[in-house]
């Protein structure tokens, strides 16, 4: 891929969200952004960029959410605020992203891979588990996260474990 390229695929990007952020929910914007299907083929194409452009910039804040962390941090809050943070910085983004990551089969798999990261990086999970129980657990965690930016349940591993095991 050439610079040009990547700049052409950029500025796809950056129109799709424009707009789509007016309606997240609705239909992928990628008929009417000229280039789109030169650029990406299809919608699934596209929606796997969004979801890598939402992924590296998550990524980025828990990396630097991990540098304050020390043995005595609480991992739980620490990948909480940075989670909140790429949201609230990406809210188109993450919007789009979220309503369409049901839609298409590869989609799929990469937010579950997201999910895995979420509950290793928050001290929930062990690299070397099982990956359906990481993704279960980070999927519970992603639920409590997505309540609310902001809002923190008053009993976070209550609530996680309830979801988990909804007999807790």
């Amino acid at each position: 891929m050439s610079w040009n390229d990547f700049y052409r695929r950029r500025d796809i990007l950056d129109a799709v969200l424009t707009a789509a952020a007016r309606d997240p929910q609705g239909p992928l914007p990628f008929d009417e952004i000229p280039g789109a299907e030169k650029a990406f083929g299809t919608r699934e194409n596209l929606m796997l960029a969004l979801h890598y452009r939402w992924t590296q910039l998550l990524s980025g804040h828990l990396r630097a959410a991990a540098e304050g962390i020390d043995e005595h941090s609480d991992h739980v809050d620490a990948v909480k605020r940075a989670w909140t943070a790429a949201v609230r910085r990406n809210r188109a983004l993450y919007e789009v992203v979220a309503a369409h990551r049901d839609e298409y089969p590869a989609l799929k798999a990469a937010h579950r891979a997201e999910q895995a990261m979420l509950a290793i990086a928050a001290g929930l999970a062990e690299p070397d588990e099982p990956v359906d129980e990481v993704a279960k657990v980070g999927a519970a965690f992603e639920a409590l996260l997505s309540e609310g930016p902001g809002l923190r349940p008053a009993r976070p591993f209550d609530r996680l474990l309830r979801m988990l095991a909804p007999s807790a």
